[in-house]
């Protein structure tokens, strides 16, 4: 049984997690190796627990229920000793996912599953980096997380039927809906929205028509909730540029980076968390 939860990162999609697990009954610990970070992800998180009440999604009771089975560490090892399932939501680098894999196999608790948020990444190959390949495998979450409803999960090649179960059983407790697909690079979502948003800024490259424009179209032509460039700029186009160039790499040529995205991050306009992407954030009254 899953009691205690560990969310590794507490960037946007890590803070995201550790929420609704709290929310769904977990004793749940957000780790990051910055006091920092984790200072201004408690901030945030008490701020959604604090709207869920004023918007009647959460009762003031479940609210503080919830923020009482929420803690935080900097204490990678120590934590994962005492959890049940590590769910991993660092950056989308490889090398960064298999150091955090290979230290929280060495310290992790034999019967303690593993799950990556990754949203294009292998998960067989990060199982590799473990000793328990049959307890690994990815939770692809959306941000932000408590509001959208889905979460894919996606089995490795040697991904039990038991952590399948497991992952599930979770997501549910989550108050999520769930897919689960077999890994092929980008699963499903991940290869529609990077061939979108990707395209987007073809047309943008091309003059075809400003971001409000085609954001608008996309939005109300084909009932998309956010347009390309607003999910973009949400997301982070530098995490939206590292999956295109995964996916260039592993499906081919029709997902090679548009020039003008490549140039975008280059120079820093990387979404909201820096405050300028395809659009400014940094004036108030500008456009989002």
């Amino acid at each position: 049984m899953i009691k205690h939860i560990t969310v590794i990162g507490s960037g946007v999609m890590g803070r995201g997690i550790a929420y609704v697990a709290a929310v769904g009954g977990y004793k749940t610990t957000l780790v990051d190796i910055s006091e920092k970070a984790l200072e201004s992800a408690k901030t945030e998180i008490n701020t959604i627990f604090a709207k869920g009440v004023q918007r009647n999604k959460l009762s003031e009771e479940a609210a503080h229920e919830g923020m009482e089975r929420m803690s935080y560490s900097s204490d990678l090892e120590g934590t994962v000793a005492n959890s049940d399932m590590v769910i991993e939501a660092v950056p989308e680098n490889i090398d960064i996912k298999r150091n955090v894999f290979k230290t929280i196999d060495q310290h992790a608790p034999e019967h303690c599953y593993f799950a990556t948020n990754t949203s294009t990444m292998s998960p067989t190959e990060i199982a590799s980096y473990t000793n328990r390949p049959g307890k690994v495998i990815a939770m692809h979450f959306f941000n932000p997380v408590h509001k959208m409803p889905l979460i894919e999960i996606i089995k490795g090649l040697d991904t039990a039927e038991d952590t399948v179960k497991v992952a599930n059983e979770v997501a549910v407790k989550m108050g999520k809906e769930t897919v689960t697909v077999n890994e092929f690079p980008g699963f499903v979502t991940s290869r529609i929205s990077a061939l979108v948003g990707n395209e987007a800024f073809y047309m943008l490259q091309e003059g075809v028509g400003s971001p409000e424009e085609i954001d608008k179209a996309i939005k109300l032509g084909l009932n998309y909730p956010m347009g390309p460039f607003e999910l973009g700029d949400l997301v982070g186009l530098d995490t939206r540029l590292n999956n295109l160039k995964y996916l260039h790499e592993t499906l081919g040529e029709k997902y090679r980076p548009c020039p003008l995205l490549v140039k975008y991050v280059k120079a820093g306009r990387i979404g909201r968390k820096a405050g300028v992407g395809v659009y400014d954030y940094r004036e108030q009254g500008g456009s989002e």
